[in-house]
């Protein structure tokens, strides 16, 4: 599993013109599931987003998580973060998850997020939705985790 995380002032999540999920200082993250993910894996990413220290504390340092700063979150499934690039010009996706596996685990993961940080502060784009993410990056703060 992988999620490319973003610390951000604000991002929102539209689908078909309907805003879906809007915040303000958080995380905005793009999650894409592969064939060998676990429900252990959707739990380990979710606690590693809550942990993760990349917020600035009072003496400039990332020090702090999302759970410390009271921001919130917003989950995108994102199955190109397993797209292969290595040939050609067109990528490949057979290393994404099929639906069938990669949307019980995105949910899972959700799930785990709004349990540590409460349902309120957690926002979802839709499952397979053709969507349009807006973002203003922090920083720019921008990384890779893998579970």
């Amino acid at each position: 599993m992988k999620a490319w995380v973003q610390r951000v002032d604000e991002a929102s999540v539209t689908v078909g013109g309907e805003t879906v999920a809007a915040i303000g200082r958080g995380l905005l993250v793009l999650l894409g599931v592969t064939h060998g993910d676990t429900g252990k894996s959707a739990d380990e990413i979710a606690c590693r987003i809550v942990n993760l220290r990349i917020f600035d504390d009072e003496n400039g340092k990332t020090n702090l998580s999302i759970e410390d700063v009271g921001g919130s979150v917003i989950v995108v499934s994102q199955f190109t973060l397993y797209a292969d690039t290595s040939h050609g010009r067109r990528p490949g996706f057979s290393a994404a998850a099929r639906p069938e596996l990669a949307e019980p685990l995105y949910r899972r993961t959700v799930a785990a997020l709004r349990s540590a940080l409460g349902a309120d502060r957690v926002g979802t784009g839709r499952f397979g939705a053709d969507m349009k993410v807006r973002l203003v990056n922090d920083g720019p703060f921008s990384l890779e985790l893998t579970a």
